[in-house]
């Protein structure tokens, strides 16, 4: 069911190119999910109709392709849909959520994810920027036991 089997828990295109992600796993939510849809009046099969989910995902694969990731925002604001836009890395930090918890922190001016998790009085500092992708490789291969000129002579790390 939470490895995109289920309809109500799965990523779909909009028709934008972007990405919408829903998990609407309890009857409650489920309800309002269809509704912003614009399917609450159609005759669907149960949520949990298993044999009916391959159907289902297609219909809303084919919902939510009609509208543009900002259409489907603004119909879902407000409702409790367990629905959320899926955005790209680049646009973490300005996401209003994300501002709003102030959860991306600047550090040597590059934002990452601040600590966690955050106390009102008392408030985690970062200490130095994230290191580079690939800067510990020899040390953490030799630690176990590997060996990192061989592995770069086979393409396997960088």
């Amino acid at each position: 069911m939470l490895d995109s089997g289920a309809h109500f828990y799965n990523v779909y295109e909009c028709a934008d190119g972007q990405y919408v992600s829903v998990g609407a796993m309890e009857p409650q939510f489920y309800a309002q999910l269809i509704d912003g849809m614009g399917l609450a009046d159609e005759a669907l099969p149960a949520q949990m109709e298993r044999s009916q989910w391959p159907v289902m995902k297609q219909k809303f694969a084919e919902v939510f392709s009609s509208k543009t990731q900002d259409q489907w925002q603004t119909i879902f604001a407000g409702k409790d849909a367990c629905f959320t836009p899926v955005i790209s890395m680049s646009d973490v930090s300005n996401h209003p959520h994300i501002k709003a918890r102030q959860t991306m922190v600047d550090v040597a001016g590059f934002p990452q994810p601040g600590p966690a998790p955050r106390f009102s009085r008392t408030q985690p500092e970062v200490a130095h920027p994230a290191v580079e992708v690939g800067s510990h490789t020899d040390e953490i291969l030799e630690e176990i036991g590997l060996n990192a000129e061989y592995l770069r002579k086979k393409g396997a790390v960088s």
